[in-house]
């Protein structure tokens, strides 16, 4: 997570300091490191070889093109790792993640998916990196997976060498634990995919009424209020402008920025979600990088969030789900334009 604010010093940490951006008088600190922050092995990015094929510019006009141009470079790539999620020992669900804010992200996919309404209902929690042979010994010696026990440790480290391989695990209440036994299933979630492993459209299509309970219609958010928020995040979106392939959701709380990011933009809002609950806080608007799926729709009424805003499209589903429940619904954030979808007969 990443805040900003104004005329604050830089903090130690995870930030790189030659990334703050000082052009709107902003600095960029880091929060406070939860355990899988200080892990070392948790890079955000990694440099690889490229080649890179180009034309020379302001020649696709020229009746015989050049030769083609060939650079071999570096690129700065997102990490995406597979993060599994062990609840009171039952194996529930693997994400493919970025390897930041990984109690966040467990609790706020939790929280979306039900099985825990609070955040005290996590008693405990725990995060570690399958880095080497060691680690994965423990791992699989602690493992009630058959697939794990029945092949040689050696042999399924060399089946997994090119994955980053995080276990998370949690210990919950024993009412949650009982909502585990009642809605136990294996997920496998590809990135971006918060419907992968679903059976059953009970599961995948909920009833979220619960949620419209007391849910009172919010102010609609101008113009200007959502286009600041936009100027900050795209100043403050570093591991998208070093990759270009990361999301990013976004709120403002008590004049600050805080920001989110992933590969997948489900785990960049559940983040989020999950930031919200572990700090008993309350946010009026969140601002999301992507598109807006329903899935989306689903989390943010979950997590009572009034007002849901993207950089691109919603879907016809979202729009309508999000109408029925009272979600406020905006699209198309761009350089000086906005488009409400629901919850603006006000304007």
């Amino acid at each position: 997570m990443i805040t900003i604010e104004h005329n604050a010093e830089q903090s130690e940490g995870f930030i790189d300091p030659t990334m703050i951006d000082n052009s709107n008088g902003a600095k960029i600190v880091a929060t406070e490191l939860s355990n899988d922050d200080r892990l070392s092995e948790t890079p955000l990015t990694r440099n690889h070889k490229a080649q890179k094929h180009s034309y020379p510019s302001g020649t696709q006009d020229c009746d015989h093109k050049p030769s083609v141009r060939i650079e071999n470079q570096h690129a700065s790539l997102a990490v995406e790792a597979a993060v599994s999620i062990i609840i009171n020992g039952i194996h529930y669900a693997v994400l493919m993640a970025s390897p930041h804010q990984l109690e966040y992200l467990a609790v706020g996919f939790l929280f979306s998916e039900g099985l825990i309404q609070y955040s005290h209902e996590l008693l405990d929690w725990e995060v570690t990196h399958l880095a080497d042979l060691a680690s994965y010994q423990k791992f699989a010696q602690s493992s009630s997976d058959e697939s794990v026990e029945s092949a040689s440790i050696e042999q399924s480290l060399q089946q997994f060498q090119d994955y980053d391989i995080y276990v998370v695990e949690l210990v919950l209440s024993q009412r949650c634990h009982q909502r585990i036994q009642a809605q136990k299933r294996q997920l496998a979630g590809r990135t971006g995919c918060g419907m992968c492993g679903i059976t059953g459209l009970t599961q995948a299509l909920p009833d979220l009424s619960i949620y419209r309970q007391n849910r009172q219609k919010a102010d609609t958010p101008s113009l200007d209020y959502l286009l600041a928020i936009r100027q900050q995040v795209d100043a403050a979106q570093h591991t998208h402008q070093l990759t270009g392939a990361v999301h990013a959701a976004a709120t403002m709380y008590n004049q600050q920025l805080y920001l989110f990011e992933d590969v997948g933009r489900h785990n960049a809002l559940d983040k989020l979600i999950g930031w919200q609950l572990r700090q008993k806080v309350e946010v009026s608007c969140v601002l999301m990088t992507s598109r807006l799926s329903i899935e989306l729709i689903q989390k943010s009424i979950r997590g009572r969030i009034p007002w849901l805003v993207g950089m691109s499209a919603p879907t016809s589903t979202a729009v309508k789900v999000a109408e029925h429940y009272g979600l406020g619904l905006a699209g198309f954030l761009r350089d000086n334009r906005v488009t409400y979808y629901s919850n603006y007969s006000d304007l």
